[in-house]
């Protein structure tokens, strides 16, 4: 996708091909419409990066004193690398826009594909193309509101809450300063609250403007205009709330502010202008000064803006998504109009040059808009990208040629690690368990204690550390497992992870970028069915196929225990994220092929879904994962369908196939004799580290199948199959 950047140290603009970001749990994927130019932050961000150092410096004084303390810290050379590093690299720019839900990511249930929504934040808003937003830094747009106005919800929501912060009451008087972008959205929420207004700004257009949009009276601050009609209104006492809108280094504006303002008026600072209070004047007339900071409460905490956690409303009525959905509302019901603001619309192609044009002053604008192209506004068919596998060019660890004992290390040691896995390790010839890390010390003494493993501990980084541990073992709770993995392949180790490996398309990427960067591709998900003694036996039996095959999948889940974690979605993923690709790695082994599109719907309630892949050669395998079924029923029955012939498998007790000549295989075992595969997968996987050779699934594969199990989410989303195209 293409994302507008600039270098901070040359001043460089440029439009680049950015990879698409994930759509992470809490917050949706957003293709852009229209987003607004901010022509007074983002042209001082312009106007600074094309500076000298010593004008950057002096320009931010704050950052100086950083730098000042690292030199002290770190010293120079290293300071400088630091400062260089961050100086000369891309940055975005952007922080309002207006565009279509393309994918929702779990935990958000308030708006799905295809809706238009208007979005904040100078981390999520960018000019680009597509944007991953947090739950709290979007708001639907109310019907019939058109794009381009809605793309003014943040800065909107700026003015909305700088007119909080000075509490106008029916029937005062309010001066704005500075009648930009901003100050004309204040004049307009101030006149819709039943305040006068008078508004003051060098430029004579823009007085009109305001005068047009409801201010009584405007004129240049430095003349006796504004000074009149401030004493016609108020009768000589003063205006009850200044609104310092302007930027610069003049002192003028709080000057204008004090002499202006009646006695304990208030004075409230929006914009970023000089603040040297004239101490008598302020203190005379005991002026309330008061700061507006952004969009309103929430901004800047990351457990608000990342996390979603909202405030409760009877505590913080008027938070940066309450105010973003205000606005919009206002501009919906015409007590706001935002149209005679717009003074340009450029392509999102022309972004480059738009911006030279209102650096050199040839394109005089209050707001500026960039249109994206047309199908941005349209619902699209979501896709999901299958990240592209790569290996760095360092030697895959680990470790020699047959290596006796191979050392192994747990990460968790909650059920599934005590009773899945560790029994068919404790004892087994070969194989030293080393240490087992959890996060209470109690839990690692009992499966020390129980399992024999050489230590204990609850210190990740020690294990992580030991030269001597071959291999790390992750069976903690999902939303660990990928940042787990990461950490454990880029020390060197040998991973099983048990599944699921990533709980979003982001941390997928961050996985397989571990392995790039570290070169070691030594990793296993615990997709154990594959393994299973009957289950291939079958498959063998069934032998190879010329045309597609059909498999169908019923899982027979049954209902979670009241409290299980499992249940903690906007954590822990939803159930099939955490289970499913269990099933889709099975139907993807017998099929020999990985999927390349996912069409999935749910029933009533969300729990029971139905998942249809499709695979290259025309084959298809639809999963049934179910809740609702009876608990006495076989939890998982599989049929394969190919060139005449039927591959049965019943719950791991029972498999059989059948040809077209009536020939019959049938293998029966006891019920409580059920191999999932796990002793199986487990000794091809520590064969694979003791000798250095392949590991039992290849990293395509595991790619492959999590990325479907991901995408599952998508296609419930948007309604539509996802197509799972190859990243390059």
């Amino acid at each position: 996708m293409k994302q507008v950047v600039q270098n901070y140290k040359s001043g460089e603009l440029a439009v680049l091909d950015v990879p698409v970001p994930g759509c992470k749990p809490g917050g949706v994927l957003v293709r852009s419409a229209y987003s607004l130019i901010s022509t007074g932050t983002e042209l001082m961000k312009v106007s600074e990066a094309g500076m000298s150092m010593l004008g950057k410096a002096r320009s931010r004084p704050d950052q100086v004193a950083k730098v000042v303390q690292s030199v002290a810290t770190n010293g120079v050379p290293a300071t400088y690398r630091k400062v260089m590093g961050k100086l000369d690299s891309y940055t975005p720019l952007g922080y309002s826009l207006c565009g279509v839900v393309e994918q929702v990511g779990s935990g958000v249930d308030d708006v799905k594909v295809g809706d238009l929504v208007a979005c904040a934040g100078n981390e999520h808003a960018l000019h680009a193309e597509l944007n991953w937003v947090p739950r709290n830094l979007y708001a639907p747009v109310p019907d019939g509101l058109a794009p381009r106005h809605a793309a003014f919800g943040t800065v909107g929501s700026i003015a909305l809450q700088g007119v909080r912060q000075g509490e106008p009451q029916l029937g005062e008087v309010a001066l704005v300063i500075g009648l930009g972008l901003i100050g004309q959205l204040v004049v307009q929420l101030l006149t819709a609250s039943g305040v006068r207004v008078v508004g003051a700004d060098p430029d004579p257009v823009r007085c009109g403007l305001a005068e047009d949009l409801g201010a009584v009276a405007c004129g240049d601050p430095g003349s006796t205009a504004v000074e009149n009609a401030v004493a016609e209104l108020t009768g000589g006492h003063g205006v009850d709330q200044v609104y310092l809108a302007a930027g610069g280094s003049s002192n003028q504006p709080v000057e204008l502010a004090a002499r202006l303002c009646r006695d304990r008026g208030r004075v409230v600072d929006i914009g970023k202008c000089r603040l040297d209070l004239p101490w008598n004047a302020y203190y005379e007339k005991e002026l309330d000064v008061r700061f507006s900071r952004s969009y309103g409460p929430g901004r800047y905490d990351p457990e608000y803006e990342l996390e979603g956690r909202d405030y409760p409303i009877g505590y913080v009525r008027w938070t940066e998504r309450r105010n973003l959905a205000c606005f919009l509302d206002l501009v919906a019901r015409g007590r706001v109009d935002v149209e005679p603001l717009v003074s340009h619309i450029a392509d999102f192609d022309d972004a480059v040059e738009t911006y030279r044009r209102l650096k050199d002053g040839d394109l005089k604008a209050v707001a500026v808009l960039f249109r994206y192209p047309e199908e941005a506004g349209e619902t699209q068919a979501p896709a999901v990208a299958v990240p592209a596998v790569r290996r760095g060019s360092r030697v895959a660890a680990p470790a020699g040629s047959a290596r006796q004992p191979v050392r192994l290390a747990f990460v968790g040691a909650g059920n599934y690690a005590t009773s899945m896995l560790l029994p068919h390790l404790a004892g087994r010839d070969g194989v030293e368990l080393s240490t087992v890390v959890t996060t209470t010390a109690l839990s690692a003494a009992n499966a020390k204690r129980k399992f024999g493993f050489g230590g204990a501990t609850t210190d990740l980084d020690a294990v992580l550390g030991d030269e001597s541990v071959d291999a790390v073992f992750v069976v903690t709770r999902h939303s660990s497992h990928a940042e787990l993995t990461r950490r454990a392949l880029l020390a060197g180790k040998a991973v099983f992870v048990e599944k699921p490996l990533a709980l979003t398309e982001g941390e997928l990427a961050d996985v397989l970028t571990a392995v790039e960067e570290s070169g070691n591709d030594r990793l296993q998900v615990g997709f154990n069915r594959r393994f299973a003694p009957l289950l291939q036996e079958a498959r063998k039996r069934f032998g190879d196929r010329t045309g597609p095959a059909s498999v169908r999948y019923l899982i027979n889940a049954g209902r979670l225990e009241h409290g299980s974690w499992y249940l903690r979605q906007n954590t822990e993923g939803s159930r099939f994220a955490g289970e499913g690709g269990h099933f889709i790695d099975t139907a993807s082994w017998l099929l020999d092929a990985d999927p390349v599109s996912v069409y999935a719907v749910a029933a009533s309630g969300g729990e029971d879904l139905q998942v249809v892949l499709s695979y290259p050669d025309g084959s298809t395998a639809t999963i049934s994962y179910v809740t609702s079924g009876a608990p006495g029923f076989p939890k998982e029955t599989l049929d394969l369908v190919a060139d005449g012939k039927v591959l049965r498998l019943d719950d791991f007790v029972r498999a059989s196939v059948h040809d077209g000549r009536r020939r019959r295989w049938v293998s029966s075992r006891l019920p409580k004799a059920r191999d999932k595969g796990q002793s199986a997968e487990l000794a091809a996987f520590v064969k694979a580290v003791r000798t250095g050779g392949a590991m039992p699934v290849p990293l395509e594969s595991i790619a492959a199948t999590t990325a479907a199990t991901l995408a599952v989410r998508a296609g419930l989303a948007g309604g539509a199959p996802v197509t799972l195209g190859r990243a390059r």
